[in-house]
């Protein structure tokens, strides 16, 4: 059954509406969940960038996904306070197309999940507890539903499994940034605030900008953005969409959200209640979309106290 109520000190749970029923899941990715589902599949799978942070405990290990144009150094000092605070170990990944991870034309949440599944094989974990931002959420969310028995508990932080293009302003970014153009052999400051300059007229925003700057790197002096631009942009319906499954996932979920962003909202609840029976949802007070940027220290206690749930 679906837990509407939390800890009131991290939560602030928006009272539950009469639903208007949840979106409609992306349809262009049915073929592809279809194979998720029943397990068919022509992916081929890569192999990721990653960190560990060590932790004596011999519980299973968080392994943290990032969002959309993020990286695995979204989520570092986040991964060394839990490391801290629970003693387990903490992975912090690269999806495919991000970071130091490897690029593919092909960008949807089969592959990402089949990414990660290669990555806890290679490692030899049986067993995680996924903590997945926005994108890397619904990557989280598929591989549980795919593979249940690698995943002993799942955060979706800020994310639900419905179709979000309603309330994402993703795509305006990434066209931003491709039209981004920076000259050759200039010094990176110099080209940080060229690209600034360029990105400020569509995002106003300047955590935003700053977020999305993480991107830009150099090769052989010419700066470029690290994430792949072009496959994210031919996959963008998959990316807002997410697959269909019939099997929900039985094991314990949170639902953890900002009580300040849009993407997950009372229209999702039915939704989240027929694929997570054993979800609860809260919402963090004062937080937007970047709930772990936004509130760290409530974001980091939310995760610990989920972690001590029977």
């Amino acid at each position: 059954m679906l837990r509407w109520f939390g800890r009131p000190r991290l939560c602030l749970l928006r009272a539950p509406q009469p639903p208007a029923g949840p979106r409609v899941p992306n349809r262009a990715a049915a073929g592809s969940a279809g194979a998720s589902a029943a397990g068919r599949t022509s992916v081929t799978s890569l192999p990721l960038s990653y960190v560990v942070f060590d932790g004596p405990a011999p519980q299973p290990p968080l392994v943290f996904l990032h969002g959309l144009l993020g990286s695995k150094g979204n989520f570092r000092a986040i991964a060394r306070a839990l490391v801290q605070r629970s003693g387990r170990k903490v992975l912090t990944v690269d999806a495919r197309n991000h970071g130091e991870s490897p690029h593919s034309p092909t960008m949807s949440y089969e592959a990402m999940s089949l990414d990660v599944q290669r990555l806890l094989r290679q490692l030899h974990i049986p067993k995680c507890v996924l903590v997945g931002h926005s994108m890397g959420g619904k990557t989280a969310m598929t591989l549980a539903l795919q593979r249940p028995d690698l995943v002993e508990r799942l955060v979706s932080v800020d994310i639900s499994p419905t179709e979000s293009v309603a309330v994402t302003d993703f795509p305006a970014y990434i066209s931003a940034m491709r039209r981004v153009s920076i000259p050759s052999g200039i010094p990176r400051s110099t080209a940080r605030r060229l690209a600034e300059d360029q990105l400020r007229p569509a995002i106003q925003v300047s955590a935003v900008r700053q977020f999305l700057l993480t991107n830009l790197v150099e090769a052989e002096g010419r700066y470029m953005w690290r994430a792949n631009l072009e496959a994210i942009s031919h996959h963008m319906a998959n990316i807002v969409g997410f697959p269909v499954f019939h099997t929900p996932y039985p094991g314990t979920t949170l639902f953890l959200a900002g009580s300040d962003s849009p993407y997950v909202s009372s229209e999702d609840y039915p939704e989240i209640e027929r694929l997570f029976p054993e979800a609860e949802i809260q919402y963090i007070p004062g937080a937007g979309h970047w709930v772990h940027a936004d509130k760290s220290q409530e974001f980091i206690t939310a995760i610990c106290n989920f972690l001590l749930l029977p």
